[in-house]
């Protein structure tokens, strides 16, 4: 599946027609701080750190994302082309660590 298929195929789970923008963009929030709890967890409290939880929550990062694209007429495949240029632009050989 490619991104634009994905939103595509996300949007119609999209509710509501008024403040979608806001309502996404504080969804994306929620859900980003869920992955960052389960990082938290498993970093500083030596819990499990779960692939299906971590799936899960990304999955629903992802859905959050490909609908603020949608809302602003963004092919989600567009942003994800554009964000892999601008790493080329930056990192022509690839991340080296420094010192």
């Amino acid at each position: 599946m490619d991104f634009n298929e994905y939103q595509n195929a996300a949007k119609r789970t999209l509710y509501g027609n008024e403040q979608v923008l806001t309502n996404c963009a504080l969804g994306l929030a929620g859900e980003s701080g869920q992955v960052v709890d389960l990082v938290k967890n498993y970093t500083f409290k030596g819990q499990k750190l779960s692939r299906q939880e971590l799936i899960h929550e990304m999955g629903d990062v992802l859905w959050y994302l490909s609908q603020i694209a949608e809302w602003a007429d963004i092919p989600f495949d567009e942003v994800a082309r554009d964000n892999i240029a601008e790493l080329n632009r930056r990192y022509p050989t690839g991340f080296k660590k420094q010192g």
